[in-house]
């Protein structure tokens, strides 16, 4: 593993696959995201933006297109972009070497001009070497502030998807298939306790669900009504 994969202490989430992702209405999203990864498409289907709310899911889609091609033994980088933007554009230098480029959170960039004029040059470079671009952020293309009209071009060539909240009853499903994966067993009665009472974000319930997961190693007990209350206070 290079240090391009994982610049400036980025890390992968090991949760973040695809089959821990549910989709709910972005069953199509996935689907594409997906084909992005496997199949030798043209740069048009190589290039995907996804956009929503926070909490949706963006960033799980993009790490987990870049742990499928770390599975592969190819080399994907994930640049979440809020958190590196005081770095500078010059983390874009050279990416190109990289099959596949997840860029996160592109609002932190719109209207910066040497940020635009970079990622301008680095859409170039993708496209001349027949890689991919994984783009998401909080707004749509046509709704980002962005200033460069080259690079509002070439983020009108990508593949659009808006990234939608679950409902509750997928939030259920959501929890009880990252439940099964971790061997625990979450039946609709204790599912539907925790939605009415926990935190409404996906990101929220799933690091209560990891403290549930520990709680239940130590204690030797199954997730009932009861043992909720007693663990988490409520």
């Amino acid at each position: 593993m290079t240090p391009l994969q994982l610049p400036l202490g980025v890390r992968l989430r090991d949760d973040a696959t695809f089959a821990n992702y549910y989709p709910g209405a972005n069953a199509a999203a996935l689907g594409y995201v997906e084909c992005l990864c496997e199949a030798d498409a043209g740069w048009t289907e190589s290039l995907i933006y996804l956009w929503g709310a926070e909490g949706v899911g963006r960033s799980h889609l993009l790490q987990a297109a870049c742990l499928r091609f770390e599975q592969r033994g190819e080399l994907a980088v994930y640049l979440p972009l809020g958190e590196v933007v005081e770095h500078g554009p010059a983390l874009l230098d050279n990416l190109e070497q990289c099959e596949l480029v997840c860029l996160d959170d592109l609002e932190a960039v719109a209207g910066r001009a040497d940020w635009e004029e970079a990622l301008f040059h680095l859409f170039n470079r993708l496209r001349d070497a027949g890689r991919r671009l994984l783009l998401s952020a909080s707004a749509s293309p046509r709704e980002l502030a962005v200033s460069l009209p080259d690079l509002q071009s070439r983020l009108s060539l990508a593949l659009v998807f808006q990234l939608q909240q679950l409902s509750d009853e997928d939030k259920l499903r959501a929890l009880q298939l990252r439940a099964s994966r971790r061997g625990l067993h979450l039946n609709d009665e204790v599912g539907r306790f925790i939605l009415t009472r926990g935190a409404r974000s996906m990101s929220a319930l799933f690091e209560l669900l990891e403290r549930l997961d520990q709680a239940s190693l130590q204690a030797q007990r199954k997730l009932t009504i009861p043992f909720l209350k007693e663990t988490l206070g409520w």
